[in-house]
């Protein structure tokens, strides 16, 4: 099959969801969630939802059990969009994405950090001897610079 019929199959799969999830649902369970992206299989009978979702692990897992959950419900609303002999099976999966790249910003800013410091520290360290003497004459009194 075409690459791009499953590229556009999968983007109206991540819009339907999307959809259903932010306007359809009712379930308590499901909050502060956002469908990052879908993956079909290549006969168009499997879809990977991947999904985001921000709180704590327990937030996360509740959230995710709620989806399959409501799995069947998501599967119908995507039913009436698509026009496919067979509405694929959905399955939610979890997008560590976000919070890798959450992860990889902080390392990073945390090195820059280091760098900044350690940068810093040799140039007091080498302040005086890299100037000449220590020990400078002051002005004369009558010097307009001083």
């Amino acid at each position: 099959m075409k690459h791009h019929r499953l590229a556009r199959v999968a983007e109206a799969i991540r819009e339907a969801a999307s959809e259903a999830i932010l306007f359809h649902l009712r379930d308590p369970r499901i909050k502060f969630t956002t469908v990052t992206r879908a993956e079909v299989s290549a006969d168009l009978q499997h879809a990977k939802v991947y999904v985001s979702v921000m709180g704590s692990e327990r937030d996360q897992s509740l959230t995710l059990h709620g989806l399959k959950s409501a799995a069947g419900f998501i599967q119908s609303k995507l039913g009436d969009r698509m026009r496919t002999r067979f509405v694929p099976v959905l399955e939610f999966v979890l997008d560590e994405g976000l919070k890798n790249s959450v992860e990889v910003a902080r390392l990073l800013n945390v090195e820059k950090a280091r760098e900044k410091r350690d940068t810093s520290q040799e140039t007091q360290d080498s302040g005086p001897e890299a100037g000449g003497d220590a020990e400078e004459e002051p002005p004369p009194a009558g010097d307009p610079t001083g």
